[in-house]
């Protein structure tokens, strides 16, 4: 999980697939990325945002009473512990500080679940700047809490009407708005998704994740590293950010995605917002419309570098249904105490089905806390 060059190619997948109006603007996000992240002043300022705002290192938790049912040892990466309540904080703390060094003036973002959508609102009240996040019509009424604190906030949530008013909808609209106040605005993408440098960029602003698992594991477990590394995947953010820390380990490294969605399990090669991956389409190439109870997986394609580690076997992609997902929130909920979003509850309810062997160490990440999802798991409590 390295450096995908100037290309920003993962193999075959990746790449800049945007109109020549926005070339230039991708050009100077990855010059002005390549240079912060070579300056050990922008990373020190970032990681002591992390540390002092974002409440980092979020802690391992070990899930003892969850481990004994299952036959195995789970522990937790608290992501639902960092301030605005997911991993987002991560990478939203890194674009706006770049976007500063620009000297752009306003935030652009698309959102599903909203966890993106109020981090981007809480970084861009924190560094002064504006704020403009798109929003499917059908994720702002499932998600109105989110809604009302990137109000709070003082961002502008846009509801976007098209399509199936749904995650890919949103970005769609998000980068419509971009190709017009690039000289002004940060297009802040909220996964590892987009034209590059964005997938690359997304990654590194996340690795923290990671990063911090693998010291935790080394001081908590006997053989240092688990033996399986999960999270849920939509565009894979959260998922390429854990993974990172564990690459070069003997850890077995598993994406879960939605049913409805599984870029990685049912998708075709093909474009979608600027990237070559792989997505959900018919015979004639159309995208199509992908299908999650949790928004921030409702994304009808995945990230390139995902691809690139299924292609080259070092990570399997799998799916789970909705049901699953749900009674998985719910036993973790009665278990442990602890509340996972419904995008999280994709990786708990995969370690739950019980195909893993018996005593393996499991690490899963926890992406975000449920508080948001309590309105869709009525029907399950």
């Amino acid at each position: 999980m390295g450096d995908p060059g100037p290309l920003g190619r993962f193999g075959e997948y990746g790449g800049r697939y945007v109109p020549e109006s926005l070339i230039g603007a991708c050009r100077a996000v990855e010059e002005a990325f390549r240079e912060a992240w070579a300056d050990a002043g922008f990373r020190g300022q970032l990681d002591r945002l992390l540390a002092t705002y974002a409440g980092r290192p979020t802690p391992l938790t070990p899930a003892p009473r969850l481990s004994a049912e299952l036959g195995l040892n789970v522990l937790l990466k608290r992501e639902d512990l960092a301030h605005t309540g997911s991993h987002k904080i991560n990478n939203v703390l890194g674009q706006a500080l770049l976007a500063r060094r620009m000297g752009r003036t306003r935030l652009i973002a698309e959102t599903g679940a909203g966890q993106h959508g109020v981090a981007t609102a809480t970084a861009a009240a924190l560094f002064g700047l504006g704020a403009t996040v798109f929003m499917g019509e059908v994720d702002m009424e499932r998600q109105e809490p989110n809604v009302l604190r990137m109000r709070m906030l003082g961002a502008e949530v846009v509801p976007v009407r098209t399509g199936a008013r749904t995650l890919k909808d949103a970005t769609s609209e998000a980068m419509r708005q971009w190709v017009g106040a690039a000289d002004e605005a940060h297009y802040c993408m909220g996964s590892v998704l987009g034209p590059a440098p964005y997938p690359w960029m997304v990654r590194e602003f996340q690795r923290v994740i990671g990063d911090e698992a693998r010291r935790q594991c080394a001081a908590e477990l006997r053989a240092a590293v688990p033996d399986y590394v999960v999270a849920c995947v939509g565009g894979g953010s959260n998922a390429a950010g854990t993974f990172a820390g564990f690459v070069d380990t003997p850890a077995r490294l598993v994406g879960v995605e939605a049913e409805g969605g599984a870029g990685a399990a049912r998708g075709r090669l093909g474009v979608l917002h600027g990237v070559r991956s792989m997505f959900l389409q018919d015979d004639d190439g159309q995208v199509l419309e992908a299908h999650s109870i949790a928004a921030g997986l409702d994304y009808p394609g995945i990230g390139p570098e995902h691809v690139q580690l299924r292609d080259a076997g070092r990570a399997r992609y799998v799916t789970v249904g909705d049901d699953d997902v749900k009674a998985a929130a719910v036993r973790l909920a009665r278990t442990e105490g602890i509340i996972a979003a419904l995008e999280s509850a994709h990786a708990l309810a995969w370690v739950m089905r019980g195909e893993l062997p018996a005593g393996s160490t499991v690490l899963i990440t926890l992406s975000g806390r449920g508080d948001k999802d309590l309105a869709a798991l009525r029907e399950a409590l």
